[in-house]
């Protein structure tokens, strides 16, 4: 069952970056609310709150219950805008969604337990480190788990041998890989000392020039001159 959290937002209706910065040097973040059956809506969040929110979830996947003066709203965190140079939050966006409203959302994968492959040196690589999945919003899980203790070298998990949880499903094809054990690679050995020096000793025998080789010939003498 996916975790809800309630959160007050209300309703603006001013604009513009004078404005909207002044929102945010109030404690508030400017956010804006879309949905197939909903009116586009801009809103503000408490900044603490919504913080507060962000950092505490396991998941990029946050489902959130937008407490309104005309009511609630089921909405799907879409957008986190971050200030990279100041910190904080500079805007968000709500999907609106219903609880019978089947959703997509992209769900990171996490792997338990050791390969019983990886005694031999075999190396594990996720291929998918998030799977596209679709459900209803109370069965959005946070993770996709798979066990990889059972994996030999080049076992592979695939899409169709994923346990996952009820009401949830994968939009890729079935015999897609998503997690593998793979053999170990070959590291090419460092030459020993001895091999190295004697290299060494080659190349420097291939400069020098061959044993017994004649020295060049004098320049020839000049020839004395005729007598007259």
């Amino acid at each position: 069952m996916a975790h809800i959290i309630d959160i007050p937002a209300t309703k603006r209706s001013e604009t513009g970056t004078g404005r909207v910065n002044r929102f945010r040097k109030s404690g508030n973040i400017p956010a804006v609310l879309y949905g197939k059956k909903v009116e586009t809506s801009n809103l503000t969040v408490d900044s603490k709150t919504f913080t507060k929110i962000i950092n505490s979830s396991a998941s990029d996947n946050i489902l959130v219950n937008l407490k309104l003066d005309a009511g609630e709203q089921l909405a799907l965190v879409q957008e986190v805008q971050h200030d990279h140079i100041k910190g904080g939050i500079l805007h968000v966006d709500f999907h609106a969604i219903a609880m019978d409203e089947e959703i997509h959302a992209a769900v990171p994968v996490e792997t338990i337990g050791e390969a019983a492959g990886a005694k031999m040196g075999g190396q594990l690589e996720i291929l998918l480190h998030k799977l596209e999945v679709r459900c209803l919003p109370k069965d959005l899980p946070q993770k996709i788990v798979i066990d990889v203790s059972h994996l030999n070298i080049e076992d592979a998990v695939h899409v169709r041998e994923l346990n996952l949880p009820e009401g949830v499903s994968v939009k890729l094809d079935g015999d897609v890989v998503v997690v593998i054990l793979e053999e170990p690679k070959e590291v090419e050995e460092a030459p020993s000392a001895a091999a190295a020096a004697a290299d060494a000793k080659a190349a420097a025998g291939a400069k020098a020039p061959a044993a017994g080789a004649k020295a060049a010939a004098p320049a020839a003498a000049a020839k004395p001159a005729a007598k007259k």
